[in-house]
């Protein structure tokens, strides 16, 4: 399986205006820095944004697993396929 299938890059919104642009200091690292929305100037910290678009984050994570274990389940049945090849006992519809 290729993971980065699985990337995904997820647009965080200003809780105030919907605006996905921010202004922040890309030297600090730190969840409680600020970031500022371009469009109305509100300024939050990165952890109260990232909370402020949990939903939409968690919305892409329950996504990205469904996918993956489709495709868990697609490669299982493609290997046990390939395994019991030629075996008249055993069946796969």
């Amino acid at each position: 399986m290729n993971s980065e299938k699985y990337d995904r890059n997820v647009s965080l919104h200003c809780p105030t205006c919907g605006a996905t642009q921010f202004e922040y200091d890309e030297t600090l690292e730190d969840d409680h820095s600020m970031v500022r929305c371009i469009s109305c100037d509100r300024e939050v910290t990165k952890a109260e944004l990232i909370h402020e678009n949990s939903e939409n984050i968690n919305e892409h994570m329950e996504e990205i697993g469904k996918q993956a274990a489709d495709d868990v389940a697609k490669e299982m049945r493609k290997s046990l396929k390939k395994a019991f090849r030629g075996n008249k006992n055993i069946k796969f519809k």
